[in-house]
């Protein structure tokens, strides 16, 4: 019986079980979290700034303002712009009620709060997002 037993010893030492490293683990994990999250807020101030465009796009073209896609983009696009950049008094503003003074306001101020977005955008995923090995 001790032979017997001194072989069942011999063949668990042969097959070797890889040691988990949790710390690992646990590190490319969180990398996964911030990836993710990094895509998501790059991917929220890229909305905004199309939401924006959108908005702007709708004014110059005097598209139909009881169209609810209209509605929405130019509404949102107002909320967006976070008063700095509104289209009736931000930071260009050109005086008048003409299409061409609203086109411009428009176009103007929401263009320049869309590059805020996506540079504030980017900044952020960058610093979210975990450095590369």
């Amino acid at each position: 019986m001790t032979t017997r037993r001194h072989d069942v010893d011999e063949d668990e030492e042969s097959v070797e079980t890889p040691r988990v490293d949790r710390s690992a683990q646990a590190k490319a994990a969180a990398n996964m979290v911030r990836t993710r999250v990094a895509q998501v807020v790059w991917i929220v101030c890229v909305v905004a700034a199309l939401i924006l465009a959108c908005g702007a796009l709708c004014i110059a073209l005097k598209a139909n303002p009881d169209n609810a896609l209209v509605k929405f983009c130019v509404d949102t696009a107002d909320k967006l712009d976070f008063g700095v950049f509104s289209r009736t008094d931000g930071v260009a503003h050109w005086p008048g009620h003409s299409h061409e003074a609203l086109t411009k306001n428009a176009c103007v101020n929401w263009g320049l709060a869309a590059v805020v977005w996506l540079v504030v955008g980017k900044v952020a995923e960058r610093l979210i997002r975990p450095k590369s090995t």
